[in-house]
């Protein structure tokens, strides 16, 4: 079983990336915007608010989100998931990570498509022209983009401390079958080598910060002197 993450700023390819590899190892694909985008043809006052919201390129609250999320990944709590723009702040991060603990899971891959700005702006660009969405235009993407920059890129930097065995950087100047192809690459690793190393270093950490001489209330100096 697999549990993925991908980050990436406004269309740099993480939510294709997580349809096609969706695909490639049957897991579930939970993305929010397009679990947003079909509450937006509701006719109730939360469709109103989040049409608002999404048309302005700001971002949905964690209490939204992270209800969405939850309630999903109860669903799939034996197929896996590959998260596509969830989490996106550190709050949302915190409580995944309470979650996935709670549930006695954990995470086995993460994903992080970079790309730069001006490569961004004409695929959003063209993407708005054959897609007809209310939320692509320059001025969004400009607010959508210093939000992730201000928030969502703190959450994959604090991913990227945490689990560097198993986070892993993509150009996302590539073509899409490019990018495809490494992370199946990546994916073909084993998960549990990394996993496994992640735990090690995270052990080294709180056991170097334990005085030998009161480990488990042993006197290493003392007997070793005798």
């Amino acid at each position: 079983m697999n549990n993925i993450i991908f980050f990436g700023p406004p269309g740099a390819g993480k939510g294709t990336q997580a349809k096609i590899i969706s695909k490639y190892l049957n897991v579930p694909h939970l993305s929010t915007g397009d679990i947003l985008r079909k509450k937006l043809l509701d006719n109730d006052n939360l469709a109103n608010e989040l049409k608002e919201i999404m048309s302005a390129g700001n971002l949905v609250s964690d209490d939204i989100l992270n209800s969405i999320v939850s309630l999903r990944l109860k669903q799939e709590k034996n197929n896996g998931f590959i998260l596509d723009g969830y989490p996106r702040t550190l709050i949302q991060s915190e409580f995944l990570d309470n979650f996935l603990s709670e549930t006695s899971n954990s995470l086995n891959f993460i994903f992080n498509i970079h790309i730069n700005f001006e490569l961004l702006k004409q695929r959003i660009i063209k993407r708005s022209s054959e897609e007809s969405r209310d939320d692509d235009n320059i001025n969004v993407l400009e607010t959508r983009y210093n939000e992730y920059i201000n928030s969502t890129q703190k959450v994959s930097n604090f991913y990227k401390d945490k689990f560097p065995k198993m986070f892993y950087e993509i150009d996302g100047s590539l073509q899409i079958n490019q990018i495809s192809e490494k992370i199946k690459q990546i994916l073909k690793k084993p998960w549990y080598s990394a996993k496994f190393l992640d735990i090690l270093s995270w052990l080294n950490m709180q056991l170097s910060c334990i005085h030998p001489q009161s480990f488990f209330g042993f006197n290493y100096g003392k007997n070793i002197r005798r």
